[in-house]
This record gives C-alpha cells, sequence and structure tokens, in this order.
C-alpha cells in the first residue's frame, strides 16, 4: 500500500513539474528578454545577408551587364569615348587589309559585337582600318606571255588596266609596264589592287629592228 502512494506522490510531481516547466517557458516566450533576443537575431540575420549579397555583387558585377556599342566605322578617338562611356575596355588588334568601305583609321571589326549584353570593365577587341593597301612587288614578267603575266599579276593583287601593243617580234609578249602612264620595272612595290598597263608585241619587227637587222 505503500509502495501505491509513493507511485502516486511521484506521477503527481511529475505532472506538476511539466506543468511548471511548461508555464515558465511560454512566459520566457512572452518575456521582454525574449523579445529583445529575438528581434536582435532578426537584425543581425539581415545584416548578414545584406553584406554578402553586398560582396557578391562588387566581386562579380551580379547581375550588371551593359550593352555593347556599335563601333563600326568610328575613329579610335570616338571609339575611346563610347567605351569609357560604357563601362568597358578595349584592345587593338593588328591591322586587317585595307578596306575600301570604311574611313582610314577607323573601326572595321569588333568582338564581341554590338548589341552583345555584357559584364561592365569587359575587353572589347577592335580592328582597325589601314591607311592604304599594303605594297606589292611586281613580279618579273618581262619577256613572258600576256597570259602568263596576267596570272601572276593577280595572284599576287594587281590589276590589269589594260594592254597596248608595240612593233616587236614577240607576239603577245611583254616588253614593257607602266602605271599611271610611267614606266616601272619588276622589283617596285605598288599598292595592293593597283591597276598597270601592259605593253607587248604585236608580231612585228620594228623599224628599229628592221635597219639594225639589215646592217647585218
Amino acid at each position: 500500500m505503500h509502495s501505491k502512494q509513493r507511485k502516486k506522490h511521484s506521477v503527481f510531481y511529475l505532472c506538476c513539474s511539466r506543468k511548471l516547466i511548461m508555464l515558465n517557458f511560454f512566459k520566457f516566450l512572452f518575456s521582454k528578454t525574449f523579445l529583445i533576443q529575438l528581434v536582435l537575431a532578426v537584425v543581425v540575420s539581415v545584416l548578414v545577408v545584406f553584406g554578402a549579397m553586398q560582396w557578391l555583387k562588387e566581386t562579380t558585377n551580379h547581375g550588371e551587364f551593359v550593352e555593347v556599342p556599335d563601333l563600326s566605322g568610328k575613329s579610335v578617338m570616338e571609339t575611346r569615348t563610347l567605351i569609357e562611356k560604357s563601362g568597358l575596355r578595349f584592345s587593338v588588334l593588328d591591322s586587317a587589309n585595307y578596306n575600301p568601305s570604311y574611313p582610314r583609321f577607323s573601326i572595321i571589326d569588333q568582338n564581341p559585337p554590338a548589341g552583345n549584353k555584357v559584364k561592365e570593365g569587359r575587353k572589347i577587341y577592335i580592328t582597325v582600318n589601314p591607311s592604304g593597301y599594303k605594297k606589292i612587288t611586281i613580279p618579273n614578267i618581262i619577256q613572258v606571255t600576256q597570259r602568263n603575266a596576267s596570272s601572276m599579276l593577280k595572284a599576287v593583287g594587281l590589276e590589269i588596266e589594260r594592254v597596248t601593243y608595240i612593233d616587236e617580234l614577240g607576239k603577245d609578249m611583254v616588253y614593257h609596264i607602266k602605271h599611271n602612264g610611267k614606266y616601272i620595272k619588276p622589283g617596285d612595290k605598288l599598292p595592293k589592287t593597283s591597276k598597270i598597263e601592259l605593253v607587248c608585241g604585236n608580231g612585228n619587227i620594228s623599224e628599229r629592228n628592221q635597219i639594225k637587222a639589215d646592217s647585218e
């Protein structure tokens, strides 16, 4: 009987203890101390998250993109102004072959292309139009047939403006080369795409050569 009473007392004390713990817990939840700690915890969490987002934004330019401006046909000075205004950088590549469709020393190509979205600070690679065509060395086409001479000239980027004939025994053989009405010779240099004139023989012996032949 004493044993049963002890058990009842133990159960009673246990229930009372639990109720007391719950009461203290709820009392703590609504206490001023808990509320202050909760507010502080929320404020600290917000500050930590905000600081992390700012750090990420500053180190990676997260979400900051700019549109690449159209530099086609612009001068180098105009390009510099546009690039710096957009928060970008640029680097000049070796000049390509001269493009007559663009002004000299203007931008003829860019990478990335205009309109692309890139991050701030991105480097834009530009190609500047040279001042003119590069110089081509005239090949030795003297005493070469007109047909072969034409192929040799076209292969190096020169063009034939016209073919004229003189009294020389070698028919269709090249005897002289002209550019803008002036005689030039193999080894001279002309801008690429220059137009030249071939002076070829017509198969007739010249008066000078005829006199020389008669004297012999």
